[in-house]
């Protein structure tokens, strides 16, 4: 059992077979997911050393407990004190080698369709080698010549990959909402208990995105100033008030019947949630006050106290971040994802309302229901053709990468950024995060009109 476990592990790590994770403890996994779980590893495991490079703190750490620190800066070339190791530069350049690595894998695994193929073992196996071979794109990214030119170009081509990556995920925020009121919609010609899910589920995101707005209004304005603030508010409630008559409007409602206020609901609900973070992304706003002391205004009067651990905040919120970037690059590469971006749809007869309408019937992704083949330890269920587009998944996780890259670098204020002071806030994330919000409003309006402003055209969702 020891032998034949030892060469499931090479196998998995140097060879083509799918990646078992080698615990006999744990539970059969499927292949699909194991692959898609590896990929996820090794963009993690690049997003800590990023952070670790942003952090003054540990660089601090590591000069006063490494003997022979500079010594060993000098020996690799990195600089008195491996000042080309950290910063933002540093960061420019992993992120390169990780966009490289994905862009690699996605020319190589362009219309694959099935899983026995050539490409696609190398797409599913050979870890090993993969993670060498992402580590060589790294490190030779430092080796690239004439830095400066490279690092204001990078930077470019690394705002444009990240608002398409952020397009990404509102498109599908907008298609999720319109999927989620179809598919309870489709309950409710056999059973009445379904309008009073959709009921539920609306008066709940309406109750949070209303409470959200004025808890907002409550800790971040005060009676006198704070006027951007308080315009912020007013104007982003207008928003949330306007889609949410636009949705049950009698011109949208002839050319669009299942529009209704649970997909206002919902995108009401996102806008809150970016306006609160874009709020929270905002510079400090310090004023003196009668006694000629320095006092924080437009903010909750809790947010000292929240702040006094740096290293608890920064490292919880990096935590955060990862885990949000890591679930949006997953949930954004299903096959599922895939179609409603080029908006293909099952056909409305064939709609099965459940709770969970995200899964199958019985608990499993309908995409991953069929074709399964097991083996020890892995489920193959790509027998006869791939669950998920593999080029698609490497094409969002190097959009991702620039994500993270311009994210961790505060975006256009890159000079002096730091993870410490990223969660300090700044002028660059409050703006994306605006944009952001007002792009998601502005993709749902279109879903709305635009049957009204193109009527020969069938629009399925």
């Amino acid at each position: 059992m020891s032998a034949r476990c030892c060469a499931g592990q090479l196998a998995c790590c140097c060879g083509s077979a799918g990646c078992s994770l080698c615990c006999g403890c744990c539970p059969k996994v499927r292949q699909s997911r194991t692959t898609r779980f590896m990929y996820l590893l090794y963009f993690i495991l690049v997003i800590g050393l990023c952070c670790v490079m942003m952090s003054s703190s540990v660089t601090k750490q590591m000069k006063e407990h490494i003997p022979f620190f500079e010594d060993f800066c000098k020996g690799i070339k990195a600089g008195n004190t491996c000042e080309n190791l950290v910063g933002y530069s540093a960061v420019y350049r992993v992120c390169f080698g990780m966009a490289c690595f994905f862009f690699v894998f996605c020319l190589l695994t362009l219309k694959v369709n099935n899983s026995k193929g050539c490409r696609a073992y190398i797409h599913n196996g050979f870890w090993f080698f993969k993670f060498l071979l992402l580590g060589a794109m790294c490190s030779g990214a430092f080796f690239i010549p004439d830095q400066e030119t490279f690092l204001n170009a990078w930077r470019y081509v690394g705002v444009v990959g990240s608002f398409i990556f952020i397009g990404i995920q509102l498109l599908l925020i907008v298609e999720f909402a319109h999927k989620w009121n179809k598919n309870w919609n489709a309950g409710t010609d056999s059973n009445k208990l379904w309008y009073a899910f959709l009921s539920l589920a609306t008066l709940i995101m309406y109750s949070i995105a209303v409470g959200g707005l004025v808890l907002m209004a409550v800790f971040y304005t005060q009676n006198d100033g704070c006027t951007d603030n308080k315009i912020l508010l007013g104007v982003h409630g207008g928003l949330c008030l306007l889609i949410s008559l636009a949705a049950i409007s009698p011109c949208v409602q002839s050319r669009r019947p299942h529009s209704g206020l649970l997909q206002s609901g919902l995108i009401s609900c996102y806008v809150t949630y970016l306006t609160f973070s874009a709020l929270t992304s905002k510079p400090e706003k310090i004023v003196q006050d009668e006694h000629g002391k320095n006092i924080t205004i437009c903010a909750p009067d809790f947010s000292q106290g929240l702040h006094k651990d740096e290293n608890m905040v920064t490292w919880l919120g990096t935590f955060l971040l990862i885990v949000c970037i890591s679930y949006s690059c997953l949930t954004s590469t299903t096959r599922s994802s895939s179609d409603a971006l080029q908006r293909r749809y099952g056909a409305p007869e064939l709609e099965v309302a459940r709770c969970c309408f995200c899964f199958g019937p019985d608990g499993e992704d309908t995409e991953e229901q069929q074709n399964v083949k097991k083996g020890p330890r892995v489920i193959y269920d790509e027998k006869k053709g791939t669950v998920y587009s593999y080029s698609y998944f490497h094409f969002v996780f190097l959009l991702a990468s620039l994500y993270v890259m311009m994210t961790l670098t505060s975006w256009f204020h890159y000079e002096n950024a730091t993870i410490e002071t990223f969660f300090t806030g700044s002028w660059s994330n409050f703006w994306v995060k605006m944009a952001s919000c007002w792009m998601c409003v502005i993709l749902y309006l279109w879903t709305l009109v635009a049957p009204l402003c193109c009527p020969s055209r069938q629009f399925s969702v």
